[in-house]
């Protein structure tokens, strides 16, 4: 199941469950205009970025989305 991590690794931006959010395959969570600006490319590992896919509400509070949040300054 995906983390759903609550903000941009790059600028720290909160990202909700339901924010237009993109991810690699290691799960490492950008918003939209910080994946742009990185070429859809995860500067972590170098793989696609994707959208995030949303969780359904009715999900959402039998698994919630992390709370635990990543930044990585380049």
């Amino acid at each position: 199941m995906l983390e759903l991590r609550p903000n941009c690794e790059r600028c720290d931006v909160d990202l909700p469950p339901d924010a237009d959010a993109r991810i690699c395959s290691f799960e490492c969570t950008f918003c939209a205009a910080c994946a742009d600006g990185l070429g859809q490319r995860c500067p972590n590992c170098t793989g696609a970025l994707e959208i995030r896919p949303v969780r359904p509400a009715a999900s959402l509070l039998k698994y919630p989305a992390s709370t635990k949040r990543v930044l990585r300054k380049a």
